[in-house]
């Protein structure tokens, strides 16, 4: 059974308060899956921030590869914040994009309870100036795709406002 749900949408748009939200509506025990690494003071600001918002008795798993490992029993739902940070993190490693995306897919049919992952739709945007990050800018997308495709759910937050755009209600 499918129990994934992509909440995607542009910077600051309020995909992760909306993920949380509705799995801390799950119960209790939650899984906060973190694939940041804080490369600098803004990123561990933002970090610290979150962190902050987040029920204390949450579980937190820092993690930036096989994501798919860390869903273990005993949760009654999970968050992964983000999918696009997953892909940065991994195309830093040097990681083939059909590793990328088998990883992607792996993260999607791992959970046995429900599971919020975050991703953000990155080529909205400019057409960046430089090779790397149009490479990225393809690699999350497809990245995107195959986790909208294994997803049960699909979210797309607009100024902070949730349109499901694949399954159920938001």
């Amino acid at each position: 059974m499918k129990r994934v749900t992509l909440v995607t949408g542009g910077a600051g748009s309020g995909k992760s308060r909306y993920a949380c939200d509705c799995a801390a509506a799950s119960g209790p025990n939650v899984l906060f899956v973190a694939t940041c690494v804080p490369r600098d003071d803004e990123m561990r600001a933002k970090i610290a921030k979150h962190r902050s918002e987040r029920p204390p008795g949450w579980k937190t798993v820092e993690a930036t590869s096989r994501i798919a490992d860390v869903f273990g029993p005993g949760h009654d739902a999970a968050v992964v914040d983000c999918l696009t940070l997953l892909v940065s993190q991994l195309m830093l490693d040097d990681a083939a994009e059909s590793d990328i995306l088998s990883e992607v897919a792996r993260l999607c049919e791992a959970p046995a309870y429900p599971t919020f992952v975050v991703t953000n739709e990155v080529g909205w945007g400019i057409v960046p100036d430089n090779a790397l990050a149009r490479r990225f800018r393809e690699v999350a997308g497809r990245a995107n795709r195959v986790a909208a495709d294994c997803a049960e759910r699909v979210v797309l937050m607009v100024s902070g406002v949730p349109m499901t755009i694949k399954g159920g209600t938001s």
